[in-house]
């Protein structure tokens, strides 16, 4: 009788701990790995195409530094980019898609060009990478050149280097579940760039996010 119930308890036990230690599997299984995390982070701000941003940019390029509100409007491919106050020259707007560009300088004029990093380079002398930007802004790698990077504790990135340019994101805030960054300093040879992102507003299908 006593070996019964010494059997039939190492039994009980035994099956306790097999369907604890299915459990513990099934857990590790569903837990997600940084890179899946990183790459549903991707995943999702990738489906943002219809954004505005406004906020501050400050740009220092050799001996001349200066800093601008910024306003930026992006459509799909098209991006409208407003540029206010000292280092905006009064004003500087940046206008355009794929292979048609043009920068409306106040007091100077208007100018169009294949890219905008062409513009820039001619009309500012800055070497600034907008067609990267347009994805560095929401916290993205560019998709057609090779990158290296590094996440931080939230599975979003923290450095990003990419056609010699280290890109450091120090700050993100939720807009309605997207993580988007505030904070950004993009450096690249005799440039740094500082971006700060005070308001982030999205849409889909032409209605804000927040509303939806």
């Amino acid at each position: 009788m006593k070996y019964k119930t010494y059997f039939r308890s190492l039994a009980l036990i035994g099956t306790l701990l097999l369907m604890a230690g299915c459990g513990l599997f099934s857990h590790q299984e569903k837990s997600s790995t940084p890179e899946q995390n990183w790459q549903q982070h991707q995943a999702k701000i990738s489906t943002l195409d219809t954004w505005q941003v406004d906020g501050k940019v400050g740009i220092k390029a050799g001996k001349e530094s200066g800093s601008a509100t910024l306003a930026w409007l992006q459509q799909f491919n098209y991006y409208d980019i407003r540029l206010s106050g000292p280092m905006g020259r009064g004003a500087t707007r940046i206008v355009g898609q794929k292979g048609n560009v043009s920068i409306e300088i106040a007091g100077q004029g208007k100018y169009s060009a294949t890219t905008p990093e062409e513009l820039l380079q001619e009309q500012l002398g800055w070497n600034i990478p907008i067609s990267n930007l347009v994805w560095w802004i929401k916290g993205l790698p560019a998709p057609e050149t090779p990158y290296t990077y590094k996440l931080n504790a939230e599975n979003q990135l923290q450095e990003l280097k990419q056609d010699n340019w280290t890109i450091q994101y120090q700050k993100y805030q939720d807009n309605n579940g997207y993580w988007l960054p505030e904070r950004i300093i993009a450096e690249g040879q005799d440039i740094r760039v500082t971006i700060v992102l005070k308001q982030w507003t999205l849409r889909k299908m032409g209605k804000e996010i927040a509303g939806l």
